[in-house]
């Protein structure tokens, strides 16, 4: 299949070299010329511009943006509307908002192309071992671009999963997943680390990894984590988020549904980027006030 991929950072570059590799026709587009200029060692044909993507691609063409989420997701799509033809399709492989993806579903049809929304997990090693890409929007859509997301999976890594926004939702609500049980081993090694035994970590995290219920590829990147430093030497104890935690917050919120694991999760990441947290002054100076407790004074 004739494919476009706008975006080539980590994973679209990684997705697009999949691809090539499979034997469709890629072409690709970044804003960086550095990038545009790697592309080539992938297989993917690059051009100078996001309008000229369409004219160089054949039709029927399916057009793959990994941008991050927002105003940039809009710009590529404006860009490249006016260049597609009626059976053409965009997907958007981004950590795009749902809500956005049904509203961006709606727009590009009303001006004869397909869209539809692909949550893509498997980050840096999707491209060697498959990604895991759940997908929202018309089936008959979808089955169209099907071989193109067989190609970047595996057999059972890829599905549509419902209409316009469910493939962006559930992605949404994995990586809230996510944010809980990262929390929770992080806090796990730290209690190995503060006890009273000498642990070697790295060799727990292999341990845990044969036969125990807390197996997990998360609990092996962690055994290649500890084996390059086992005390994490060089590593700020500072956590970003990159938005679908906050959302899955947000819609548990909306929906009444009781989330407490993740929303803490996501209010630790927000503690970890704190160098002096103001509660905790609140609460040392309150003790001090009602108690006569002791503070410690910069």
């Amino acid at each position: 299949m004739n494919v476009g991929i706008v975006g080539l950072g980590r994973m679209g570059m990684g997705m697009g070299s999949r691809l090539a590799k499979a034997g469709h026709t890629v072409v690709g587009f970044d804003v960086d010329p550095g990038k545009r200029a790697d592309a080539g060692e992938h297989g993917i044909t690059w051009t100078d511009s996001l309008a000229m993507l369409p004219n160089v691609l054949p039709a029927p063409r399916v057009v793959i943006i990994m941008v991050p989420h927002g105003a940039p997701v809009d710009d590529a799509i404006d860009g490249l509307l006016p260049g597609l033809s009626e059976g053409d399709i965009i997907v958007d492989g981004g950590n795009s908002c749902f809500r956005d993806s049904i509203t961006r579903g709606k727009m590009c049809s009303s001006e004869g192309v397909d869209f539809l929304d692909a949550g893509v997990s498997g980050g840096i090693w999707g491209e060697e071992e498959g990604y895991c890409i759940m997908v929202g929007g018309d089936k008959e859509v979808y089955d169209r671009a099907e071989q193109v997301f067989a190609d970047l999976a595996t057999k059972d890594s890829y599905n549509h999963v419902g209409p316009s926004g469910a493939g962006h939702f559930s992605k949404m609500v994995h990586n809230g997943i996510e944010y809980g049980m990262l929390q929770a081993i992080g806090e796990g090694f730290e209690i190995l680390k503060a006890s009273q035994y000498d642990y070697d970590l790295r060799a727990i995290a292999h341990l845990w990894n044969h036969n125990s219920v807390v197996r997990s590829w998360l609990i092996e990147l962690a055994e290649m984590a500890f084996e390059e430093s086992p005390d994490l030497e060089g590593i700020k104890a500072w956590v970003d988020d990159s938005g679908e935690g906050r959302w899955t917050v947000i819609e548990a919120i909306a929906e009444r549904v009781p989330a407490p694991v993740i929303s803490l999760s996501l209010m630790m990441r927000f503690r970890s980027r704190q160098e002096e947290p103001f509660d905790a002054k609140v609460i040392a100076a309150l003790r001090n006030k009602f108690g006569g407790h002791k503070v410690k004074h910069e």
